[in-house]
C-alpha cells in the first residue's frame, strides 16, 4: 500500500473537481468525463501487454468483483468475458457514446439530452471497473513501469469528482473502498 499513496505533485484535486462559477453541470460532467476516458485508456494502453485473455480470464477487481459485459443493444444477456475482451468493448461502448451527438453535443448551445446523466453516470461506472482491474490485477506491472504515481494522481482525481456530483453509488466503489479512504484521508491531512 506504500506505492499505493505515491501521487504526483498535482495540488488539491478536491477543488480542482468544484463546478466553476458560471459553468453549465452538464458540460462540466461531459468534459471531465471525455478526460477520464482519455486518461484511462491510455493508462489501461501502457499494461494491456501483461492483461491477457489467458492471465486474466475473467473481468474482476479481486476475488470477490466479478464484471460480466452488457451494453443492452448488440450484448443484451451479461456476457462473462476476458478482461481484455470487457475492457475493448468498455472502450467501444463508450467512444460511441461520446460520439453521439444526441448524448454529447459538441456545438455550444446544443442542449444535453434527457437521459445524458444517466449515461455519464453509466460510463463513470464502467471506467472505475477499469481502475479496479488495473489495482487488483496489475498494480505490480504498474510498479514494474514506474507508473504508481500517474495512476494514483488520475484514480484520486477521478474519485474526487464522481463524489463532488455523486456520480457512483458507494457500493460500486467497494473493490477500492480501502485505498480510496487512504487517499482521501492523506489529502485531508495534507489540506487542513
Amino acid at each position: 500500500m506504500r506505492h499505493a499513496a505515491a501521487t504526483l505533485g498535482s495540488g488539491n484535486l478536491q477543488l480542482a473537481v468544484v463546478l466553476p462559477e458560471g459553468e453549465d453541470l452538464n458540460e462540466w460532467i461531459a468534459v471531465n468525463t471525455v478526460d477520464f476516458f482519455n486518461q484511462i485508456n491510455m493508462l489501461y494502453g501502457t499494461i494491456s501487454e501483461f492483461c491477457t485473455p489467458t492471465k486474466c480470464e475473467v473481468m474482476s477487481a479481486g476475488p470477490k468483483y466479478e464484471y460480466h459485459w452488457a451494453d443492452g443493444v448488440q450484448i443484451k444477456k451479461p456476457l462473462k468475458c476476458s478482461a481484455p475482451r470487457y475492457i475493448d468493448y468498455l472502450m467501444t461502448w463508450v467512444q460511441s457514446q461520446l460520439d453521439n451527438e444526441e448524448v454529447f453535443p459538441s456545438a455550444v448551445g446544443v442542449p444535453f439530452s434527457k437521459n445524458f446523466m444517466s449515461i455519464a453516470k453509466t460510463i463513470l461506472k464502467r471506467l472505475f471497473r477499469v481502475y479496479a482491474h488495473i489495482y487488483h490485477q496489475h498494480f505490480s506491472d504498474v510498479m514494474g513501469l514506474g507508473e504508481e504515481a500517474h495512476l494514483n494522481t488520475s484514480f484520486k482525481h477521478f474519485i474526487y469528482f464522481v463524489q463532488e456530483f455523486n456520480l457512483i453509488d458507494r457500493r460500486e466503489l467497494a473493490p477500492l473502498q480501502e485505498l480510496i479512504d487512504k487517499l482521501i484521508s492523506r489529502d485531508k491531512e495534507k489540506y487542513k
